[in-house]
């Protein structure tokens, strides 16, 4: 499931995406908008990589990291519902995780990524446990199982 396959839906169906990532550092935002014409869909991509952008950008409540940390299914789900509030795009992906090679514990080691996407009513939020430790590797694994779960929901 490509990039190029994407695109070519989004356009032909008149969706709107936007997306908050952390771990990614805007690789998602960057695969989003390396075709031309992604204007047609792509409108804004945030990389709240630290817990203060989280909170301050996109309004996650500073008690659900607190309590469950910024990796976890209940941050992830607060940043994709947070992000449709603003971008009022008809997709929205947020992606939070340890793309290490440091950074993890044992609870929650290097390669746990939370990815949410919601379109519509729809709300998704899916936990990935990527048993590599390279980072550059788990950032683009993340961003492919992104358009790959898109690309079957659109």
């Amino acid at each position: 499931m490509s990039i190029q396959l994407l695109h070519k839906k989004l356009i032909k169906k008149k969706l709107t995406i936007s997306v908050a990532e952390s771990c990614t550092g805007g690789l998602l935002a960057h695969n989003l908008t390396k075709l031309a014409n992604s204007s047609k869909y792509f409108q804004m991509g945030l990389t709240t990589y630290s817990n203060q952008a989280k909170i301050k950008i996109l309004k996650v409540n500073k008690n659900i990291i607190s309590k469950y940390g910024a990796v976890s299914h209940e941050c992830c789900k607060a940043m994709v519902k947070n992000l449709s509030k603003i971008s009022k795009s008809k997709i929205n992906v947020s992606i939070t995780g340890i793309a290490g090679p440091g950074g993890g514990s044992k609870e929650k080691p290097v390669g746990l990524v939370y990815i949410g996407i919601k379109k519509d009513k729809t709300l998704l939020i899916k936990e990935n446990r990527f048993i590599s430790k390279n980072r550059n590797l788990i950032q683009k694994l993340t961003v492919r199982n992104v358009i790959k779960i898109i690309n079957k929901i659109i």
